[in-house]
């Protein structure tokens, strides 16, 4: 199936409740803090990831959803946990339940964008007890875990 999964589902089903499968990585720099991107749909803050396409594993949706929301080539480290509770609704109506696998990744090539995308406003490194404005409760659950399990 090609991308767009998601987007084609949504052209079926309208903004109903889906539960949905994503994945997300914790990159940390030098300093041990963590990537965060602005987003555009929302304008709060999240971990690079997102939705797997049909036929994607965890892991590829992470390395793939991570270079297009940050630029950057990850490689993962190691699995660190699901997150399956809380559900969200976003600015546009959908409304989701996300189950997330959580990894640590390293960065093995690219840069950080510096131009805003169709999904990305910037991107910064935060401090995990600094963190800024958050996308939800999922978000704050996996920072709190990585801040202490990393």
């Amino acid at each position: 199936m090609p991308k767009g999964y998601i987007k084609e589902i949504r052209s079926r089903v309208g903004h109903m409740p889906l539960i949905l499968n994503t994945a997300a990585g914790i990159l940390l720099n030098d300093r041990q803090q963590v990537l965060l991107n602005l987003r555009t749909d929302t304008h709060n803050w999240s971990l690079p990831g997102g939705y797997l396409e049909f036929g994607e594993t965890y892991s590829q949706a992470c390395v793939r959803e991570y270079k297009e929301d940050s630029g950057v080539e990850v490689e993962i480290i190691r699995p660190l946990k699901i997150f399956d509770e809380g559900s969200f609704s976003y600015p546009n109506g959908d409304q989701v339940q996300t189950i997330t696998q959580l990894f640590l990744v390293r960065q093995i090539g690219g840069q950080l964008l510096t131009d805003e995308t169709d999904e990305t406003v910037r991107l910064d490194y935060f401090d995990f007890d600094q963190l800024p404005p958050l996308m939800n409760q999922q978000t704050e659950d996996m920072l709190t875990y990585a801040a202490n399990n990393r």
